[in-house]
């Protein structure tokens, strides 16, 4: 897997891009390479620059000081509609709406780069994979409330899944799913409890196929609706009447092909009806 990186030209970043980045692709099989390592001819090097773009797997940008022609060639890269990984040493070179986006803050600290880089690698390297697999998985919509008793504050959430398949070739058997979160959540699927398996501080919800394979050009849902614990009562904590939550959840299918993990990014705040 071939990850493009976008970063300045100076010699200050190189200990970033060879430590940082360049020996943590290595790590998980993806070659990452700057355009001042490429050895080109033909073209000059916004050309260049512009090819290897729209040829990666991924695009790796390193915003730090703002830098014009990373931003520049951070937004081709997002028109195209690359997984783009975003680093920074400072949180303010992150513009607000690209916030959203993966981004790493790294400080001063390669180390801490290193760490985070491989936790986003893994998950970009898993959705370049899965754009080129016949089955697909997106977050449809996510609703929540707030509820609380005399002692505790609690999630109801409802979640709707769209697999899809958008090629022309009927997706493998479908043999099972998994709904992987954080520990704490109980799920159920058509009012019936799904069967978990909680694993150090992971837990996987086995949930039910709507179909057994999808056909060329088509999808299907499933939702289900989940509950947590968010805080208990105590002395010194009045509970609140807004919570957001917001992490990532995984979904995994297992197929006669294989098995395919997608990333779920979960956003949402909950608050309590005043009625």
């Amino acid at each position: 897997m071939f990850a493009f990186v976008l970063m300045p030209f100076d010699e200050a970043f190189d200990d970033v891009y060879q430590l940082g980045i360049k020996e943590v692709a290595q790590s998980l099989d993806i070659r990452a390479e700057r355009v001042d390592e490429q050895i080109f001819h033909k073209e000059n090097i916004l050309e260049r620059i512009y090819g290897q773009i729209n040829a990666a797997d991924l695009i790796i940008s390193d915003m730090t000081g703002r830098n014009p022609n990373v931003f520049y060639e951070t937004g081709y890269a997002h028109a195209k509609g690359k997984t783009c990984v975003l680093l920074t040493s400072r949180a303010d070179d992150i513009p607000f709406d690209l916030k959203h986006h993966r981004h790493i803050i790294y400080g001063d600290s390669i180390k801490n780069l290193r760490m985070s880089l491989e936790t986003e690698l893994t998950f970009a390297k898993s959705d370049v994979i899965n754009r080129q697999s016949v089955l697909t998985v997106k977050l449809n919509r996510i609703d929540g409330i707030l509820e609380k008793t005399g002692s505790r504050a609690f999630a109801k959430v409802d979640i709707l899944l769209d697999l899809n398949n958008k090629t022309t070739a009927p997706s493998p058997e479908i043999e099972a799913i998994y709904f992987k979160t954080g520990i704490g959540w109980e799920f159920t699927q058509d009012g019936i409890a799904c069967a978990v398996r909680v694993e150090d501080k992971d837990a996987s919800h086995f949930l039910k196929s709507p179909v057994r394979r999808l056909q060329p050009n088509s999808w299907a849902s499933i939702k289900l609706s989940g509950e947590k614990t968010l805080e208990w009562k105590r002395k010194d904590i009045e509970l609140k009447d807004r919570y957001k939550l917001a992490g990532r959840a995984e979904v995994q299918i297992l197929t006669s092909d294989g098995a395919f993990t997608f990333p779920i990014e979960i956003s949402v705040e909950v608050d309590e009806f005043p009625f």
